[in-house]
C-alpha cells in the first residue's frame, strides 16, 4: 500500500513538473513574442502614451497679387487643449463650468471631455487672444492650472472676402487647403507642425520637473499670384451688374490672360462667396430654406457654389470658335486672299448630305463675301465650306495644336476636358457644325488659351496663376518661368487674322465693343447650352491691341433671360460691360 502511494506522488511530482516546465516555455515564448516581433509597435505605444504631444500650427504662407496686394493671410490665434488625467477629481466640474463659460460651449460636452482618462482633449481651436486672457486671469485666480493647455496657433484670413474666392479657395479647420489655389500649393503654403513635448507616467502624470521640450513649427512659403486684384474687382463689378441686367440664370464668367506668358490677370465666376465663411450659402433664396434641407442637399449647394466654372464646365462656344477654323483655313493656304470679293456665296443655308444647315440671317442671306466679310458677319455657311476643304483628318491635327482635345495644365484643381467626337465618328454634318462652333463642348480656359495662340504669333502656353514662390526663412524670391508648349500657327497667319478680328469690331458683329482711342479685336459667340434644354450662352471673345495684344479677354453669360433675350439685347448689355471693363 506505501509502496502505490509512492509511485502515486512520484507521478504527481512528474506531471507538475511537467506543466510547469509547458507553463515556462509558453511564457518564455510569449515574452520572445513581445520582445522581438510586438517590441517595436509597443514601444511606440508606449511613447505615445506616456508622452503628452501638443500640436503647434505653423503660418501658412501667404498668397500675393500680382502687385505685393496681400489675398490671403495667416494670423496669431490660440487653442486650448485639456490633459484629464492631470486635473483633479475635486476640480473637474470647475474647470468645466470655467470653460464653457468663456468660450460658449455646452457643459455637458466639456465636462465629457475633462473627465476622460485619455491623454489629451481639445476643447476649442483658433480662438482669438481675449478669450484665451480671461482663461488665464480665471486660472490665476483659482490657482488651477494643472491639465489646462493654452497654444500657439494660426487662422486663415481673405482680407478681400469674396474677391477671386473660385481662384484662391480656403481652409478648412486643420488648415488644409479645401480649394482653389490654396488646395493646389497646399505643401508649399503649409509649413510644418512643430510641438510640445512633456513626459508622463502610465497614469498621467508628470515625470521629473515637468519640464517641456518644445519644438519650434516651419512656416509656410508664400506665392506671388499672376491676378491684378483691381482689374479683378473692376471685372468682378461689371459681371455681376451684366448678369443682373441679363438676367443671367446661371451666372457668368470672364478670363482675363496675357498671351505672351499665360498669366491670368483675371479670373470670375458669378456669384462669388465669402472665404472667411466659405459654409455660408450665398444664395438669398436659399438662406432662407437652408435649416430645412438635408445634408447631402446642402453639400451638393455648396460644391455648386465653389465650383469654378471657367474650369469645371464645358459649353458649346458658338462663333467665337470660327476665329479657330479661319487660323486653320488661312494656315492650310485654302484661303490666300482674305479680303477677295465674291469668295464666298451666302444663299440663307447650305445643304450636307440631306441636312440643311441654316445662316443665323438665313431670312435675308449675306450673299457674295470675303473670308473677312464671313467672320464679320458670323456666317455660318462661309465656315461650313471651309471646314470640308480642311477635312477631318486635318481639322483634328490643329484642335491638337491648340491644345483643344486636352485640358490647359492649370494650376487649380478640378480642371475638366473637352468633349468632341472621336476622329473616327466624324462625319459631313458633324464636321459642318465644328467649324462654326456647335455639337461639341470646351471649358472657358481652353477657349481662351487657344485664342491667345493667336494674339501671341502662333504658340501654345500654359495658363498659370502662380509666378514665384518666397521661402518663408531665407526671404528668398524664385521666379516660375512660363511654359511654352508647341507652335500653332506661322505669326503671318496669326497676324492676318487678328487684322481680321478688328474688322468685327469696328465694322461686324461685334462693333458694340468699339472703344475710342483703343486698338480692340473680338468675335461673338451665341450657342446652346445643352440639347433642348431651351438655355443658351452669349459670349464675346476679344483682344487688345490687334497688334502685339497685351490681353485677350473672355466674357460668358449664361442663359441670359432678361428682355433682350440671347440675342440683340443681351448683346448690347454684355459689350456695354465689356467696355467698361475695357477702360476702367
Amino acid at each position: 500500500m506505501g509502496k502505490l502511494a509512492n509511485i502515486s506522488g512520484k507521478k504527481r511530482i512528474r506531471n507538475a513538473l511537467l506543466v510547469c516546465v509547458v507553463l515556462f516555455s509558453l511564457l518564455g515564448v510569449r515574452i520572445g513574442y513581445i520582445q522581438f516581433i510586438q517590441g517595436e509597435e509597443l514601444m511606440t505605444r508606449a511613447y505615445v502614451q506616456q508622452t503628452l504631444d501638443r500640436m503647434i500650427n505653423p503660418n501658412r504662407g501667404t498668397i500675393y497679387d500680382r502687385n505685393g496686394v496681400v489675398l490671403a493671410s495667416s494670423a496669431s490665434v490660440e487653442t486650448v487643449t485639456v490633459n484629464p488625467t492631470n486635473i483633479a477629481k475635486e476640480n473637474k466640474e470647475k474647470v468645466a463650468e470655467a470653460l464653457s463659460r468663456i468660450f460658449e460651449l455646452d457643459y455637458e460636452k466639456v465636462l465629457k471631455k475633462v473627465s476622460k482618462k485619455t491623454s489629451i482633449e481639445t476643447i476649442v481651436k483658433k480662438v482669438e487672444k481675449e478669450k484665451t486672457d480671461e482663461l488665464r486671469r480665471w486660472m490665476r485666480d483659482t490657482k488651477i492650472d494643472s491639465g489646462i493647455n493654452i497654444d500657439e496657433d494660426t487662422k486663415r484670413y481673405y482680407p478681400y472676402g469674396k474677391l477671386a474666392s473660385h481662384i484662391i479657395g480656403f481652409t478648412g479647420s486643420d488648415n488644409q487647403g479645401l480649394g482653389g489655389i490654396e488646395a493646389k500649393y497646399n505643401d508649399i503654403l503649409s509649413g510644418t507642425q512643430g510641438k510640445i513635448v512633456r513626459t508622463s507616467d502610465a497614469s498621467g502624470s508628470v515625470i521629473g520637473t515637468g519640464e517641456e521640450e518644445y519644438i519650434a513649427a516651419i512656416d509656410g512659403d508664400s506665392i506671388v499670384l499672376s491676378i491684378d486684384s483691381n482689374i479683378q474687382s473692376i471685372v468682378t463689378k461689371h459681371l455681376e451688374e451684366a448678369c443682373i441686367d441679363n438676367e443671367c440664370t446661371d451666372g457668368g464668367v470672364v478670363i482675363i490672360m496675357k498671351p505672351d506668358t499665360g498669366d491670368v490677370l483675371s479670373m470670375v465666376t458669378c456669384p462669388e462667396y465669402d472665404l472667411n465663411t466659405p459654409f455660408t450659402i450665398n444664395s438669398e433664396e436659399l438662406k432662407a430654406s437652408w435649416d430645412t434641407l438635408k445634408q447631402e442637399e446642402k453639400n451638393v449647394m455648396l460644391q455648386q457654389m465653389w465650383r469654378n466654372k471657367a474650369i469645371t464646365d464645358t459649353y458649346e462656344p458658338g462663333s467665337t470658335f470660327k476665329l479657330i477654323t479661319t487660323s486653320i483655313a488661312m494656315q492650310e493656304k485654302i484661303v490666300t486672299e482674305t479680303d477677295k470679293a465674291g469668295e464666298f456665296c451666302c444663299t440663307g443655308g447650305i445643304d450636307i448630305v440631306g441636312t440643311y444647315i441654316k445662316c443665323w440671317r438665313y431670312y435675308r442671306p449675306h450673299g457674295a463675301e470675303s473670308l473677312r466679310e464671313g467672320l464679320m458677319n458670323s456666317c455660318n455657311p462661309v465656315f461650313i465650306g471651309l471646314g470640308q476643304k480642311v477635312g477631318v483628318k486635318k481639322y483634328y491635327e490643329y484642335l491638337r495644336k491648340f491644345g483643344l482635345l486636352y485640358k490647359t495644365g492649370i494650376d487649380l484643381p478640378g480642371e475638366a476636358g473637352s468633349i468632341f467626337l472621336a476622329e473616327e465618328k466624324v462625319g459631313p454634318v458633324e464636321l459642318a457644325t465644328l467649324s462654326f462652333g456647335q455639337r461639341f463642348e470646351v471649358t472657358p480656359i481652353q477657349l481662351v488659351t487657344a485664342i491667345s495662340s493667336i494674339a501671341n504669333g502662333g504658340k501654345l502656353i500654359t495658363p498659370r496663376f502662380v509666378t514665384a514662390i518666397i521661402d518663408s526663412e531665407t526671404g528668398e524670391k524664385t521666379e516660375i518661368a512660363p511654359v511654352i508648349k508647341n507652335d500653332v500657327i506661322s505669326e503671318e497667319t496669326a497676324s492676318k487674322v487678328r487684322n481680321m478680328m478688328e474688322s468685327v469690331v469696328s465694322e461686324g458683329t461685334g462693333k458694340n465693343a468699339k472703344v475710342e482711342g483703343y486698338s480692340i479685336g473680338g468675335k461673338t459667340g451665341t450657342s446652346e447650352d445643352g440639347v433642348k434644354t431651351n438655355k443658351y450662352v452669349t459670349s464675346f471673345m476679344g483682344i487688345s491691341p490687334t497688334e502685339n495684344p497685351e490681353i485677350v479677354i473672355l466674357v460668358v453669360l449664361y442663359n441670359p433671360t432678361g428682355e433682350g433675350g440671347h440675342q440683340g439685347g443681351a448683346w448690347f448689355i454684355l459689350l456695354l460691360h465689356f467696355i467698361k471693363i475695357f477702360t476702367q
